[in-house]
């Protein structure tokens, strides 16, 4: 039995639902099932009984439940303080506008993490790691960038766009039908901008043009007023509330993914910085963030698509 099976076992709990769990803990669908039924193995008890709808706790798994929190508990106390005489480092993250949930509590048995307030671009904040001002920021950014900076960039996650459009229609819509934003300020944009103009490339959206900021709040709801077609939403605004008025509609064939990179200088050696990379991106499966589904879509400067091959369908 590990630490690790039991935070797997709360997290099931607390979810009742493989699929969920397995997206919240970044790992495979399949390997938690395993995970799980290993954990049942050497405990001699079930813990879930689940069919193809449906997750609920067993009485073993209720009664065992609280225990095996209160033992997360002790192993998350015993590391804080390990860290602590270890004198660990601090380590400086900067982010744009993802992180994940749990962000400081993964690394807090490796290294003190001090999350940056200075929101910025990607483009920008991969220049803040190669010239030192940063340790560590979550973004996007191209191969070119990567290589011309001396940056590594390790998976973290990933966005699935959508359009926002006006009206009440919420059914799918493919993506030579959008439009895609390109904005005059290439020093707010210019990720976007590169993103943006290569699904249009692609896939045949229609470009447009604008120097108001609007890639994304308040203006980006007007252009999407004044648009004859949906308007493809930046990753910024992924979770921001439509007004009324405005829907979502998820974009297909193909469907394009903005995927989130962990960026470290490729030639970083410091002990609690690499930590810090694995205790965040040491177990990402791209399987769980839909990048090597059918039918998505990753420009071909993309670090996992170039890694990768690829993928694209033709």
């Amino acid at each position: 039995m590990e630490l690790r099976q039991l935070g797997y076992f709360v997290a099931v709990a607390e979810e009742l639902n493989f699929g969920r769990a397995a997206a919240r803990l970044h790992i495979a669908g399949p390997s938690l099932s395993q995970q799980i039924k290993a954990l049942e193995r050497d405990l001699g008890v079930r813990l879930f009984d689940r069919d193809h709808r449906s997750v609920v706790l067993t009485a073993h798994g209720e009664a065992l439940l609280p225990d095996a929190r209160a033992l997360l508990e002790q192993a998350d106390l015993l590391r804080r303080r390990a860290v602590g005489l270890a004198g660990a480092e601090t380590v400086r993250l900067g982010y744009v506008s993802w992180r994940p949930a749990d962000l400081v509590e993964r690394v807090a048995s490796v290294a003190q993490l001090r999350v940056d307030e200075w929101v910025l671009p990607s483009h920008a904040q991969a220049e803040r790691v190669a010239d030192g001002s940063l340790d560590l920021a979550i973004c996007w950014a191209q191969t070119v960038d990567l290589a011309e900076l001396g940056l590594h960039a390790d998976l973290l996650g990933a966005d699935r766009l959508h359009a926002v459009a006006v009206g009440t229609d919420t059914l799918p819509v493919a993506a030579c039908d959008v439009a895609v934003l390109l904005e005059a300020d290439t020093a707010g944009w210019s990720s976007w901008n590169i993103y943006a103009a290569r699904f249009a490339r692609d896939t045949g959206a229609q470009v447009v043009r604008i120097d108001d900021g609007g890639i994304t709040g308040p203006a980006f709801h007007e252009h999407v007023r004044g648009s004859l077609r949906p308007v493809l939403n930046s990753p910024n605004g992924q979770t921001a509330q439509l007004p009324q008025g405005l829907v979502r509609q998820a974009v297909v064939d193909p469907t394009p993914h903005w995927p989130w990179y962990l960026v470290s200088r490729a030639d970083e050696t410091r002990s609690s910085v690499r930590a810090t990379i694995e205790a965040l991106a040491g177990d990402v499966d791209p399987g769980s963030l839909g990048l090597d589904g059918p039918g998505g879509w990753l420009p071909p400067t993309d670090p996992y698509r170039a890694s990768a091959g690829d993928r694209q369908p033709r």
